[in-house]
């Protein structure tokens, strides 16, 4: 029997709901994803992958012809299914057009659920580039990873100088070594539809901040074109400014809650009722930090500048009692 055979059989005639996600191959062929959500005879909630369909398109009437096929294929009924869930894309999620409406068109009791996770990112970034700021610092991180990143050449320069740095640090006992302790020796590349990256982005950028300004003098003298040489120094100017450092660290902590909330929210057993609470919970966090947290994210900052040589700002008096 085969695996699909056997997810078939488990959900017999019960209620399932559909999880689906397109994108392209390696050879750009467009594809799509589907899942299957239901609860087994233990009252256990089961995720199964049923299969990659390949579509000649992402329009909605594709992608719904392709479920109506795979359906067939398999015996499964779409009057039984509960729910439908897919990745935010715009061709997905139409209100008239969508493949939310025409599958709600013939079965008015497959609810629409837009990812929590993915609502929480979309959120983030829409208030985040809200502020002119932290819209100026997430671009300037972006060019930082970007010319780092450009070559493999650089990537090896920057892995290199990370591990020298590690090793030195081992060596005078400043840092201890165990299992997954140093390991990331590059910087990720963040991107807008998966805020949580950019969380990632900003902790290796601050763990291996020295060895990023190395790799950008590294460019900034050896690098084959002015313009990468002049946006490195820019870079490195940018780097060592104190409203740069506070963004950082500040961008760090609130990323780090709701980072915290995300993946929760992305486990499998999380239901609605659960999903609010986590909601209030990090809320509260956020208002507690924006009541009490002032004086640790300004020590923070001011540590980590003196530590990295960087001209410390001093706050008027009546600024830090307000």
């Amino acid at each position: 029997m085969s695996c699909t055979s056997v997810i078939i059989n488990d959900i017999g005639d019960n209620y399932f709901s559909l999880i689906v996600d397109e994108s392209r191959d390696s050879s750009v062929k467009e594809q799509m994803g589907v899942v299957l959500r239901y609860v087994n005879k233990e009252g256990r909630v089961i995720e199964r992958f049923l299969a990659i369909v390949h579509v000649s398109d992402t329009t909605s009437l594709c992608l719904k012809d392709a479920i109506d096929s795979l359906f067939a294929q398999h015996g499964l009924s779409l009057s039984k299914l509960r729910g439908q869930g897919y990745d935010g894309a715009s061709n997905m999620r139409g209100e008239f057009n969508g493949l939310k409406a025409l599958i709600l068109q013939e079965n008015p009791y497959a609810m629409y659920i837009h990812c929590f996770a993915h609502q929480l990112q979309l959120v983030i970034v829409a208030v985040a580039k809200g502020n002119i700021i932290v819209n100026e610092f997430f671009v300037y991180v972006s060019m930082i990873v970007n010319l780092t990143g450009a070559s493999c050449k650089r990537r090896d320069q920057l892995r290199q100088i990370e591990h020298d740095k590690i090793v030195t640090l081992l060596d005078s006992g400043d840092i201890i070594s165990g299992k997954g302790k140093n390991q990331e020796t590059s910087l990720a590349r963040p991107g807008d539809t998966r805020w949580g990256s950019h969380y990632l982005t900003l902790l290796r950028l601050s763990s291996m901040w020295a060895s990023v300004i190395g790799i950008l003098g590294n460019i900034q003298d050896d690098a084959t074109t002015s313009d990468n040489r002049c946006m490195a120094r820019g870079l490195i100017d940018r780097m060592n400014d104190y409203e740069f450092v506070f963004a950082l660290h500040l961008m760090k902590y609130l990323l780090g809650i709701t980072n915290d909330l995300s993946l929760v929210l992305q486990q499998r057993d999380q239901n609605i009722v659960q999903a609010m609470s986590l909601i209030d919970t990090m809320k509260s966090q956020l208002q507690d930090f924006r009541e009490e947290g002032w004086q640790i994210i300004l020590d923070e900052v001011n540590n980590f500048c003196e530590l990295n040589m960087i001209p410390v700002l001093t706050f008027n008096p009546s600024i830090l009692d307000y």
